[in-house]
């Protein structure tokens, strides 16, 4: 039989294009770029055939490739972070990006929290940094395209090590504010050394509704001992495509709990890839998607427990207005040797109208015999009982859903640790819900 050769398409040939036009002006060696675009080529831009993007097809849905956004100047990237909005009355450190460049000016160095250093990430490429070693720290990670795609083109982001316990919150501020279609390789790393706690932010938005195509990659390597708080907001435009990763390797007797509320873009597509790497550890993923219009969500997890004794939960909760698509791909590894392990995976959906969709592919991969997993998926209407119950004592149908819809989102995001950052989480649910009514 003949070899089948699958054509590029016009996206696939732009991205080579660039990628050829920019690989000696990026920072820092070639080589390991060069390395992540031959993986990239080999595959391609994700389609439905593989299955882990059977429901989020790159191919179809990335038909212009947008250029790569240029270092905003000092007043245009200080206008941007005037305009963002996301968690922006909570008390933190912040440390900003504009079109995917990390500006520096807004940044005290000289005044940074006890235990917390940052290094620019272009500095540290172009120096060839000792830290830039602990990059890529989850080999799942490196398998998938998308992440190939962000360590072929990054430019700039940081690197920051925490090293003792640090009370006021590290908020990495994304902002895109381009006045057309740009697209940006952000590339985050967080080293939380053996002991030491920190609460993570992350908000990605736009302040207008430029079709741009964000691709940002967090990672974070916590220690021995550890408490990590991380929670992520995407409130990207409404024509945004957004891709983004979070990968992380956590030690032994650590707390790692992350949770990704999910407001904005077009499409989005969160990804997490997790390693248990010690014994006694606790992890918590969880996620709060609104969805509305024709918007396309898709959350894809992956947890290894590497190591025995270990606990994992991941709780997802979707709500599905219109006409939009929702998608959850979980799966939790257990390998011959982790036994004792404790792993439960629940992804729920809430329609509103009969035009939306939600995809559910909850999976366990188990080779351990003495373990507790489970995983679990549902699809549903609001409750007609409890809908008529709130009517029936006076409140408008449009207020008893809202209060419903509410209640459902409420359980994801109960695990979050710092009261003004759930308080101002719970705001971004009512925000979407008034926006509905």
């Amino acid at each position: 039989m003949a070899d089948v050769t699958l054509m590029k398409t016009p996206a696939e040939t732009a991205l080579a294009q660039a990628f050829e036009s920019a690989k000696t002006a990026l920072p820092g060696e070639t080589e390991s770029r060069a390395q992540a675009f031959e993986l990239f080529t080999q595959q391609g831009l994700p389609h439905r055939r593989v299955e882990e993007f059977k429901y989020t097809d790159l191919r179809a849905l990335l038909r212009e490739v947008a250029p790569f956004a240029g270092v905003p100047s000092s007043d245009e990237a200080k206008a941007a972070l005037a305009g963002a909005k996301a968690l922006a009355g909570v008390e933190a450190l912040q440390v900003p990006f504009v079109n995917g460049h990390f500006v520096r000016e807004a940044v005290d160095f000289h005044n940074l929290p006890d235990n917390v250093e940052i290094v620019p990430l272009a500095e540290a490429l172009a120096s060839g940094h000792d830290w830039l070693a602990k990059l890529s720290p989850v080999p799942w990670a490196n398998d998938n395209p998308v992440y190939q795609l962000n360590t072929s083109f990054m430019a700039d982001g940081v690197m920051i090590r925490v090293a003792g316990p640090v009370e006021v919150p590290v908020h990495l501020r994304f902002v895109t504010a381009a006045s057309s279609a740009v697209a940006t390789a952000t590339r985050i790393l967080v080293v939380v050394e053996e002991g030491a706690s920190v609460t993570l932010l992350e908000t990605h938005e736009s302040t207008n509704d430029a079709n741009h195509q964000p691709n940002d990659v967090v990672e974070m390597i916590a220690g021995d001992r550890t408490n990590v708080q991380h929670v992520r907001v995407n409130a990207e435009g409404d024509r945004a495509l957004a891709l983004s990763t979070l990968a992380a390797k956590i030690g032994g007797d650590a707390v790692f709990n992350s949770i990704n509320v999910t407001a904005g873009s077009a499409t989005s597509r969160h990804q997490v890839f997790t390693i248990l790497d010690g014994e006694n550890t606790i992890l918590r993923v969880n996620g709060a998607t609104m969805l509305k219009g024709l918007q396309h969500g898709d959350s894809t997890l992956v947890v290894e427990h590497a190591a025995p004794h270990c606990e994992s939960r991941e709780l997802f909760k979707t709500v599905i207005d219109n006409e939009a698509t929702g998608v959850f791909q979980g799966k939790i590894i257990v390998p011959h040797h982790a036994q004792k392990t404790d792993g439960r995976m629940m992804s729920a959906a809430l329609l509103l109208e009969e035009g939306g969709a939600m995809n559910n592919k909850p999976e366990l991969e188990i080779f351990a015999d003495d373990v507790q997993c489970a995983h679990g998926a549902t699809c549903g209407q609001l409750d007609e009982d409890m809908l008529f119950y709130l009517m029936a004592r006076g409140l408008p149908k449009k207020e008893a859903e809202r209060l419903l819809v509410q209640a459902f989102l409420g359980e994801a995001l109960e695990y979050v640790e710092n009261e003004a950052v759930r308080e101002s989480l719970i705001g971004t649910v009512e925000g979407w819900l008034k926006a509905r009514a």
